[in-house]
């Protein structure tokens, strides 16, 4: 699994090649029901690569909250309010997307 090394803003490209080091952008990770609970948070902003799959989202997420890790196989995951299965689906981001961690909720 590749380490993501994000700048932000992004480094000059008269310093260096684009693909030296990812394009970075800050998403809004919104947290729901046992995830708000583990995390402690509602919403958040994250730095990650704009090229990244749904997979690699995810472990990022669950690197800054390694507590998310025990709701991994249960969890719904959306990107601007579309349902994303983790996997090596491609993502390709803008600032300000809005990514939504959804784990299963009970009642009726």
């Amino acid at each position: 699994m590749p380490t993501w090394e994000c700048f932000f803003p992004p480094p000059c490209l008269s310093q260096s090649s684009p693909s030296d080091f990812p394009l970075c952008i800050l998403v809004t990770v919104l947290y729901f029901a046992r995830s708000a609970e583990l995390v402690g948070l509602r919403s958040e902003s994250v730095s990650v690569p704009q090229r990244i799959t749904s997979l690699q989202l995810w472990e990022e997420i669950v690197k800054i909250h390694p507590r998310l890790a025990v709701i991994r196989d249960q969890v719904v995951f959306a990107v601007r309010q579309e349902y994303v299965l983790l996997g090596d689906q491609l993502l390709v981001l803008q600032t300000g997307d809005e990514v939504a961690i959804i784990p299963p909720i009970s009642g009726g």
